[in-house]
């Protein structure tokens, strides 16, 4: 990997670390009266004056772009489909954040529909980028540590799915607040998942590696002085 290449993985995780912080403090910043477990994070937004909720949306988008050419870069198994699935990802959040939706309350216009459509297709490309990530993840020796949990997190992404797509049509859309956040959340740690073994692989691994040179080196300069001074001792005798 080049130089540039080598920092994808932190610029992966510290995108996704900004945009969790970000949203977190979007949610408090809008208005008292708004009910988070009502409400989706589209519509807080736009109550958002400060727009922190929609540079939360695009920084992840642009992390997930980071994070995707960092898994090619170092030769992760996402080619093909998972990785098609991760870019839809990755520019749907993004266009999501350049065009809001309507306020409470107000018929969704043209823009509305647009970011209704991609948000859709956010959340669902991801989790099933996931699945299909599970098999590849356990044949390949380097990534094989973190194939179960990006199964359980993918699997939690797909029980999201599910239940947002009920309460968003039959259910009257009931807490689809909390059943969004929740889904957001499984996909934010499948991103997180990725992202921190991609960091350890590139930077971790690496150090470590480093570190048992030096100790080595160390071991036989150790071995070499004494030696020399046994030799030297024996010389004298």
């Amino acid at each position: 990997m080049t130089a540039a290449q080598r920092l994808y993985p932190l610029i992966a995780c510290a995108s996704i670390l900004f945009s969790v912080v970000a949203v977190v403090v979007g949610q408090f910043d809008p208005d008292p009266h708004l009910d988070p477990l009502a409400i989706t994070i589209s519509e807080y937004a736009v109550a958002d004056r400060g727009g922190v909720t929609e540079v939360a949306m695009a920084v992840l988008g642009i992390g997930s772009v980071a994070l995707l050419a960092g898994l090619r870069a170092a030769g992760a198994p996402v080619r093909g489909v998972p990785a098609w699935l991760l870019g839809v990802w990755s520019g749907a959040l993004v266009v999501a954040a350049a065009i809001p939706t309507t306020p409470i309350g107000a018929d969704l216009d043209a823009a509305a529909q647009v970011h209704r459509y991609v948000s859709v297709a956010a959340f669902v490309s991801l989790p099933a980028a996931g699945a299909l990530l599970v098999s590849r993840l356990g044949a390949d020796g380097r990534w094989k540590p973190v194939a179960r949990v990006v199964e359980w997190v993918a699997l939690a992404g797909g029980f999201g799915l599910l239940a947002i797509t009920y309460v968003a049509l039959p259910g009257d859309r009931v807490m689809i607040g909390l059943v969004e956040r929740l889904l957001l959340g499984a996909e934010v740690a499948l991103l997180a998942v990725l992202a921190g073994w991609l960091a350890w692989l590139v930077w971790g691994a690496a150090a470590v590696r480093v570190a048992g040179r030096v100790s080595g080196a160390r071991a036989v300069t150790r071995g070499r002085n004494f030696l020399t001074y046994h030799r030297f001792i024996a010389s004298r005798s």
